[in-house]
Order: C-alpha cells, then sequence, then structure tokens
C-alpha cells in the first residue's frame, strides 16, 4: 500500500462508517506498506480500537512490528487474535465501552 492507498482507505471509512468505529483486519491476503503508508495508516481520531485476526506466524510478527515500532502520532488500540469470532467479541466490548 501507497500512501495514496492509505488515504483513500481513510475516506472510505469517514465515509462509510459512524464513529468512533472500530475494525475487523482479517489478514488473509499478503501485502505490503511503503514507509509512508506504514506512518499513517489508521491514524484516524475516529478509530476507537482494531483487531487484526492472524492465521500465520509472518502475519502476526508484520502486525506487531506495524504496531510497536513504526512511528506515528496516533497509538493504536490494537489486539491481535487467531480466531474471529474472539476478535469481533472484543471489538464489541471495546465498542460498548465508549461513553455515548
Amino acid at each position: 500500500m501507497t500512501l495514496a492507498m492509505v488515504n483513500q482507505y481513510h475516506e472510505f471509512l469517514l465515509s462509510h462508517l459512524v464513529s468512533p468505529f472500530s475494525l475487523l483486519i482479517n489478514k488473509v491476503n499478503a501485502y505490503t506498506y511503503d514507509f509512508d503508508a506504514q506512518v499513517n495508516l489508521a491514524t484516524l481520531k475516529e478509530i476507537n480500537a482494531m483487531a487484526v485476526v492472524s492465521y500465520t506466524r509472518s502475519t502476526k510478527i508484520s502486525t506487531e512490528y506495524l504496531t510497536s515500532l513504526v512511528p506515528r502520532k496516533v497509538v493504536w488500540k490494537l489486539k491481535i487474535f487467531t480466531n474471529r469470532d474472539e476478535a469481533l467479541n472484543w471489538l464489541k466490548l471495546e465498542q460498548g465501552s465508549l461513553k455515548h
């Protein structure tokens, strides 16, 4: 993904979801990010939480790298799961805990 693609992704999220929203990232397909994309990915203040479903060790490692080693202005509330149902349950709890 490039920075332009990240910007399109953010525009899509903002135009299709109600803030604050949480994201389920189902890591089925392999893809990479250039550095600008890594730094700017998921920096929207409207994102409450993100759950990543990781099916391989390499996907887990790459997600941990993106989470902890890439410098960005926004700290992610992100958790990695190996089971989609567990990820969804966690996201529901995170959304439910928001003050309305």
